[in-house]
């Protein structure tokens, strides 16, 4: 399984017709099996939407696409409002769960970071030595990772009911020294073999018909 997050900056007062247009995609055919979250930026860059696609692997991604680009895919025509767009392909850590259709929060944090090449096995044991304990605080929606190209990626996905409560658990996981991973370094009195080269992050709310809510 791999899934295709796309990140398009729309001009302002665009996402909301945006929005619309997929929404009456949807209404009026099958809809867009593959779609897992449809998300709008409320913190970080404004005037974002976020889309998320599944699929089996990378055949299939290029299957669907070229349909798409032949205009057989059903997607609405929204080009006209966007600023600037960027895609990644992502592979889903072994531990990050499957991303069924489901509500589990009003608010979403997207964190991504970028790491130096070959880090990757490195970054994903470290979370496994921790995430137990950071799962009884809020669910994990997603672990992945690209490492493809000179810089390599990591982007993990969570949910909460809305921005307090993702503050009081950040407050809470630090307190215990299980969250983030620099405050169990610190407890440990362990000396990080590597830091993110850079950081950034984006708290995201779903659209009504996101099957991800």
């Amino acid at each position: 399984m791999i899934y295709e997050m796309q990140i398009f900056t729309l001009k302002s007062r665009s996402p909301g017709v945006v929005e619309k247009l997929f929404a009456q995609a949807i209404a009026q055919g099958p809809g867009f099996p593959r779609l897992r979250a449809f998300w709008k930026t409320d913190v970080g860059i404004l005037n974002r939407i976020i889309l998320v696609w599944e699929y089996q692997n990378a055949d299939e991604r290029e299957r669907v696409l070229a349909e798409a680009n032949e205009g057989t895919g059903g997607l609405p025509d929204f080009r006209e409002h966007v600023v600037e767009e960027e895609s990644r392909v992502w592979t889903p850590a072994p531990f990050s769960p499957p991303l069924t259709p489901r509500q589990i929060g009003n608010c979403y944090e997207i964190r991504i970071y970028d790491y130096p090449v070959g880090r990757i096995p490195e970054v994903i044991d470290n979370w496994n030595e921790i995430l137990a304990e950071r799962l009884k605080y809020s669910p994990l929606v997603a672990a992945w990772y690209s490492d493809v190209g000179t810089i390599h990626h990591w982007v993990h996905i969570w949910a909460y009911s809305d921005a307090g409560e993702r503050e009081r658990i950040r407050a809470a996981t630090a307190k215990a020294g299980i969250w983030p991973i620099s405050i169990v370094e610190q407890r440990l009195n362990r000396v990080p073999k590597f830091v993110a080269l850079k950081m950034q992050n984006m708290l995201v709310v779903p659209a009504r018909f996101s099957p991800l809510r």
